[in-house]
C-alpha cells in the first residue's frame, strides 16, 4: 500500500512514513492510493469477529508488508484490553430503527482513544525497529489532547506538546491533559480558539527546516493511522447490523470531519453505507457546505460542544480530494484559495455530487440543552452535547426510515457535567478511574498565539527529541 498528498507534489509514501510523516511536505493530507476492497462474502466472514480480531482484519490492506499480521494483532489486543466494555465499542438501541454506538469506554472517555491507543503502540513499534526519536505536536479542542497525551505518556521514543485553546475546554476535558506526570508530556494553553491552536501547528510542520531538525510527527486527525483505525468501529456497527446485505446510516457530531470521513472510508472499502449525517454546532461551516455550497470562513465562537469549536475542518480536504476526482493540482488551487480568501465554494455537479451520500444539521446552544434533555425524556439516556447533536441531526435528516440508523457518541456525559445538569438536572459520575481528577495537580503553561513563541517552547522542552 502506498499513500499520495492530497495536493499532489509530496512524495507517495509507505504506511510507516505516513504515520511518523502526518502531515505531507507540500501542504496536503495522506490518503490511500486506491482504497482496498473487500467482497460480501469477506464481509460475512468477519461477522461476530472480536474488536481486537476485526481491527487486523480491517487495518491489514492498509499496513502492506510494513507491519506483519502478528506484530500488528499483538499492538491491537494490547491497545484494546484496557477498555472497559468486552464489546470495546458496544451498540445501544435507542428506538426500533435507531442505534447509539458508544464510543466512550477507553481511557480518557472519547471515542478519539479507539485509534490514539493503536496509534501510540504503532509509533513505538515503527521508533524501536528504526532506532528514532520523534517530537508529536498536535493541537485539541478538547478531547484530542487527553487521548493523544494518554496514548504516548512515558514512551521513550516519544515527546508530545499539546496545544489546546486556554479555557475554551470544559474543566475534565483540561484536567485530564494537564494531570498527567510523565516527563516527556508537554501541555501549553494558547491565547486563542482552537483553528489558531491548528494553524500553529500547521506552520510548524510547513517550517521544514524546524520540521526536520525536531523530528516533528502529529496524532491528530491530519495522521492518516488515526482514520485508518476508526474505520473498524463503522465496519463493526454496520456488520453487526446486517451488512453487507443491509444498508446502514450514521450521524456523526462533527467538529475537524475526521471521525466522519472515516466512515466515507468504510464505504469506499465496499460496505453499503447509504447515508451520512454531519452534526454541527453553532460553528457550521460544514453545514453551510452541504446545505448551499458555501464553506465561507468564521470566527470561531463558544458553544456547549466545544470539542466542535472549529471553523476550519482540516480533514475535508480529503473529501474535497475525492470531490475532485483526486486532482491534486486542483485540490491544492481550491485549499490555497480558501485560505487567502476565507471562502471555498466547488462546482455545483461535484457539490450535488457530495449530496447523494452527505446530509448536516446545526443545533444551537439553546437547542443543544433541549437536545439533551428531549433525548432522556424520549430514550431514558443521559448523553453528552456532541452526542446530542448527532441524535437530533440524524434523527431530522434522514432519508430512509427503513435504514437502521446509527448516531456516534462520541464521549462520555460526564467530560461535560455542567452542560448535562444544565439540560437534565442529573450531574453525571466519573468513572471509579478518575474520581480523583480535581484532586491531581494539574501542569500547563500559557503562550500567545505566536508560532515562534510556541516554536521556542518546544526547542527547549524536548531536549530528547531529534537525538537518535
Amino acid at each position: 500500500m502506498r499513500y499520495v498528498s492530497t495536493r499532489g507534489s509530496a512524495p507517495d509514501l509507505g504506511f510507516d512514513d505516513v504515520l511518523l510523516t502526518g502531515l505531507a511536505r507540500d501542504g496536503g493530507l495522506y490518503v490511500p492510493s486506491d482504497w482496498p476492497k473487500f467482497s460480501a462474502a469477506e464481509w460475512r466472514e468477519m461477522r461476530g469477529l472480536p474488536y481486537d480480531e476485526l481491527a487486523v482484519r480491517v487495518c491489514m490492506p492498509f499496513l502492506g508488508d510494513v507491519i506483519s499480521e502478528d506484530d500488528f494483532a499483538d499492538i491491537a489486543t494490547d491497545a484494546y484490553s484496557g477498555f472497559d466494555h468486552d464489546a470495546v465499542a458496544p451498540l445501544k438501541q435507542l428506538s426500533a430503527d435507531t442505534w447509539l454506538m458508544e464510543l466512550f469506554h477507553g481511557p480518557t472517555l472519547s471515542f478519539k482513544d479507539y485509534a490514539l491507543q493503536v496509534v501510540g503502540r504503532l509509533f513505538e513499534h515503527v521508533l524501536t525497529r528504526r532506532g528514532e526519536r520523534i517530537c508529536i505536536v498536535g493541537a485539541t479542542s478538547g478531547d484530542t489532547g487527553s487521548a493523544a497525551i494518554e496514548a504516548c505518556r512515558d514512551r521513550d521514543a516519544i515527546d508530545i506538546f499539546i496545544m489546546h485553546p486556554y479555557q475554551r475546554c470544559s474543566d475534565v476535558q483540561r484536567r485530564q491533559m494537564t494531570t498527567v506526570a510523565a516527563s516527556n508530556v508537554h501541555n501549553i494553553a494558547i491565547d486563542g480558539t482552537f483553528d489558531d491552536c491548528q494553524d500553529v501547528v500547521k506552520a510548524l510542520f510547513n517550517d521544514l527546516e524546524f520540521r526536520d531538525d525536531m523530528h516533528l510527527s502529529a496524532v491528530n486527525s491530519i495522521n492518516w493511522a488515526r482514520i485508518m483505525c476508526q474505520i473498524v468501529y463503522y465496519v463493526h456497527a454496520s456488520l453487526s447490523l446486517g451488512a453487507p446485505d443491509r444498508e446502514v446510516a450514521f450521524s456523526v457530531p462533527t467538529g475537524n470531519f475526521g471521525n466522519v470521513f472515516a466512515a466515507y472510508a468504510a464505504r469506499e472499502m465496499g460496505l453499503p453505507i447509504s447515508q451520512l449525517i454531519v452534526g454541527s454546532n453553532e460553528n457550521d461551516i460544514l453545514t453551510r457546505f452541504f446545505e448551499s455550497n458555501d464553506m465561507s470562513m468564521r470566527d470561531v465562537v463558544p458553544t456547549h460542544s466545544p470539542s466542535m469549536d472549529i471553523q476550519v475542518s482540516s480533514n475535508f480536504e480529503r473529501l474535497l480530494f475525492e470531490l475532485m476526482d483526486r486532482d491534486g493540482a486542483a485540490t491544492a488551487h481550491l485549499m490555497q484559495t480558501f485560505r487567502a480568501s476565507g471562502y471555498l465554494n466547488i462546482e455545483t455537479p461535484r457539490w450535488q455530487n457530495a449530496l447523494q451520500l452527505f446530509s448536516s444539521h446545526r443545533l444551537s446552544n439553546e437547542q443543544t440543552i433541549a437536545a439533551i434533555k428531549a433525548v432522556l425524556e424520549s430514550t431514558g439516556e443521559l448523553v453528552d452535547p456532541h452526542s446530542a447533536i448527532g441524535i437530533v441531526a440524524g434523527w431530522t435528516r434522514r432519508h430512509d426510515p427503513s435504514v437502521p440508523l446509527v448516531v456516534a457518541a462520541t464521549a462520555h456525559p460526564a467530560k461535560f457535567p455542567d452542560v448535562v445538569k444544565q439540560a437534565t438536572g442529573l450531574h453525571p459520575s466519573l468513572p471509579p478511574r478518575l474520581l480523583d481528577l480535581f484532586d491531581r495537580e494539574e501542569r500547563y503553561d500559557r503562550l500567545p498565539n505566536s508560532v515562534s513563541a510556541v516554536q521556542d517552547y518546544v526547542r527547549r522542552g524536548s531536549n530528547r527529541a531529534g537525538v537518535q
